[in-house]
Formats: structure tokens, C-alpha cells, sequence
């Protein structure tokens, strides 16, 4: 006789936690509090991430504003709707990110800039480069400060680097031996030999050089975070910006260059200068060029000449305008 089996006991619903919310365990339908635990482990398994993956992390959150919404109509409760606004609010970003950084259009075709920099990590380390270099700059002037700004990219992991003479003499500075040598003789920049030598320095021969304020010590970090791997490709991208030909055809001053790196790194997507293309603020401009407000408008000029800019206006108070097609690949767009 075979012997009777025993019903299956009940299920016992999962204990779940999401976003700083507790799951209740009454909470049905079922389905609905299954969906709200996962999605909290998820989360919490995404955090651990080494490395970002932004077209997940979309996924993630689209499916929370989802679940959220539908909660918040079951409960009534207006918390619960305004997370799961915010929720999508944090999906769309999480997929812009994601585009910007894979290079895609919003209906998933390829977009038509292939930038140099790829993704929005790389582009914020250009601006903190930028910021740092004009905050910390040792010397005056927007020949000192582009130099200074070459030597940053190539010394800025360990304070060491190698550099050869067609490293300063291709940024068309009108006394460069000069230059060097304040570098070195206000201590901002260490050399082993001379300057001459530098000058002279030859990639088969490159001179070893010292940033001693770059330099991490034992009981604090540099001023930089990005590692080994990322300073050459922020050195590579400063490079193809001041050795533009058409800069250089134009025979653009260390300020113009300083401006087109500027405003390389304050753009929108599509080229405009400035968040939502209201352009950038005319005292900063001017500032990160290492030049007076009122020497803002021929640097402006220069960029319009070798088409770097265009539909350029500037007033007492703002750059307006946008990169030219051209140097799209070279933009680094604000968030």
C-alpha cells in the first residue's frame, strides 16, 4: 500500500531590504515582493563591482522604478512614487553614461564621434588636470602655464617622466631655454643636466625629469588619482589638441592653445560651449588661459580662424559658441 505523502509545507516568504526599505512580508502580490528582494541583492552585488557596467546598472533601475510604481500603488504611499521617479531619473543617466562612453546613439546605432578620450571617467581626469595645473601653476603667463601643463601630463603618476626637446620646442614658445630654466630655478622642475641638454634631447636619448610637488610621499597620495595606464592617454589627448595643424598653420599663441583645451573639456555632447550650450563664463575663460579678461577676445579669434570654434560670441560675462566638426573627437563632454 503506498504510503500517503505529505503536503508540501507553505512558502515562506523571503526577507528582503532595498534602498534603505525593508520588504514586508505580507506584501503581495508575491511576485511583486520576490522582484523588490532580488532587486536588492542585485544592487548590493553591483556595489561590489570592480569595474562599472552602466547598461546594467540602467537595467537595474529601470526595473526598480518599475516595482517601485507598482508598490506604490497598491499602498498608496507617495514616498514610494517619488522613488520610483528618481529611480528612472537614475536609469536614464546610468544609460546616457553609457552611450557617451561606448560611443552609441539613444536608438543604439553608432555615433557619429569616435572620441580620443572614451568615456566620461577619462573626461573628468582632463578637467582635474586642467584645474589643478591652473590652481598650482609656479609661474605667470600662458606660456609658463601651457609648459607647465605638458610637463604635469608626462611626470603626473610618480613625479617622474622622460621628456625631449621637440617636447618644448613644438609648443612654439618665444624664449623656451629661458622658460626651463625659471622652472628650474624657482625648483618647480628638476633636471640632471641642462637645460641645453634638454633641448637637445633626442627620443633615443630622452631626458629623465622630476616634478618634486608630483612626487607621492610616503604619508600622502599625489594630486592625482587616475593610475599608470590612464597619464599617457590624457598626455596623448593634451598633444593632439595643442599640436593641431590647423593651431599650428594659424600659429596660435600658448593661450589660444590653453583656451582650446579649455573649452575641449566644456562642452555638451553635440559641441556647445558650456552646460546645456549656455557657454562658458567669460572670467574663466579667461582665467585658464593665464590671460586678463580683456585679452580673451584675440584668443577667441585665433580658435575661430583655424576653425577650432564657431558661432563664437563673447560678452562681459560668457563664451558662447561651439566646436567645430572637425575636433568633435577630441571633446570631452560634461555630464
Amino acid at each position: 500500500m503506498p504510503v500517503p505523502r505529505s503536503a508540501p509545507a507553505p512558502r515562506r516568504p523571503r526577507h528582503g531590504k532595498i534602498a534603505q526599505r525593508i520588504v514586508p512580508y505580507e506584501l503581495r502580490p508575491l511576485a511583486l515582493r520576490d522582484e523588490l528582494v532580488e532587486l536588492g541583492d542585485l544592487f548590493r552585488a553591483y556595489q561590489q563591482r570592480t569595474e562599472p557596467d552602466l547598461a546594467y546598472l540602467a537595467d537595474l533601475h529601470t526595473r526598480k522604478a518599475r516595482a517601485f510604481a507598482t508598490w506604490a500603488e497598491i499602498t498608496g504611499d507617495g514616498c514610494l512614487r517619488r522613488d520610483a521617479r528618481r529611480a528612472e531619473q537614475a536609469a536614464d543617466a546610468a544609460r546616457l553614461q553609457h552611450q557617451q562612453r561606448t560611443g552609441q546613439t539613444p536608438d543604439g546605432g553608432r555615433a557619429a564621434v569616435a572620441r580620443l578620450l572614451t568615456g566620461h571617467v577619462l573626461w573628468e581626469h582632463a578637467r582635474t588636470v586642467l584645474a589643478h595645473v591652473a590652481d598650482h601653476a609656479p609661474l605667470p603667463g600662458p606660456q609658463a602655464r601651457l609648459l607647465t601643463l605638458v610637463l604635469t601630463l608626462r611626470t603626473a603618476h610618480t613625479g617622474s617622466g622622460n621628456l625631449v626637446g621637440q617636447d618644448v620646442t613644438a609648443l612654439g614658445l618665444s624664449e623656451p631655454e629661458a622658460l626651463v630654466e625659471q622652472l628650474t630655478g624657482c625648483g618647480w622642475l628638476v633636471l640632471p643636466g641642462t637645460v641645453g641638454e634638454l633641448l637637445a634631447s633626442r627620443p633615443e636619448n630622452a631626458t629623465p625629469v622630476t616634478v618634486p610637488c608630483l612626487t607621492p610621499r610616503q604619508d600622502a597620495a599625489g594630486p592625482f588619482t587616475f593610475g599608470r595606464k590612464t597619464r599617457p592617454k590624457l598626455s596623448g589627448w593634451a598633444q593632439k589638441v595643442i599640436s593641431d595643424k590647423k593651431l599650428r598653420k594659424a600659429k596660435a599663441t600658448a593661450g589660444a592653445r590653453l583656451l582650446a583645451l579649455t573649452l575641449a573639456t566644456q562642452c555638451g555632447s553635440d559641441g556647445r560651449i558650456g552646460p546645456h550650450g549656455q557657454g562658458a563664463g567669460a572670467g574663466f575663460a579667461a582665467s585658464r588661459s593665464a590671460v586678463a579678461p580683456g585679452e580673451l577676445q584675440p584668443l577667441v579669434d585665433q580658435l575661430v580662424a583655424a576653425d577650432w570654434l564657431a558661432e563664437a560670441a563673447l560678452d562681459d560675462t560668457h563664451l558662447t559658441g561651439r566646436l567645430s566638426e572637425r575636433v568633435l573627437p577630441l571633446s570631452c563632454p560634461l555630464a
